[in-house]
């Protein structure tokens, strides 16, 4: 896996991804876990063709700044870059903008899994 991985992700802000739509606020602006998707799918698109036949990648951690409102009717972007190996460990610096500017910006991490051991693991919690 190579440093400097780029990824985007773009949505328009609506009526459905609003703070208030999504119980994060009471305002009809984009909201912090929608800017948050978007930043961790960009990120987790990025890498997802340099892993390996039944490897995929999982969000384990997010440290992000909303720093600007956005009304419905605008576009965001989020933007990732691939800033630290270490092992499965993969850091990103992630930012995201609407029309007018940066609205916020972060570091995420994600952990390179084998899918069908993860999902095996995540099934088992459902037997008794």
């Amino acid at each position: 896996m190579q440093l400097g991985i780029k990824g985007e992700t773009k949505v328009m802000v609506n009526a459905s991804n609003t703070a208030e739509a999504m119980k994060s606020g009471l305002l009809p602006v984009f909201a912090t876990p929608m800017m948050v998707a978007i930043m961790e799918d960009a990120a987790a698109k990025s890498v997802q063709p340099h892993l390996k036949e039944g490897q995929t990648t999982v969000g384990t951690l997010v440290s992000v700044k909303h720093l600007s409102a956005t009304p419905e009717g605008m576009e965001v972007r989020a933007e990732s870059e691939l800033v630290e190996v270490d092992n499965r460990r993969l850091v990103f610096d992630v930012r995201a903008y609407d029309e007018k500017g940066l609205i916020g910006e972060g570091k995420h991490e994600r952990f390179i899994i084998d899918a069908e051991r993860f999902m095996e693991k995540t099934r088992a919690k459902t037997e008794k």
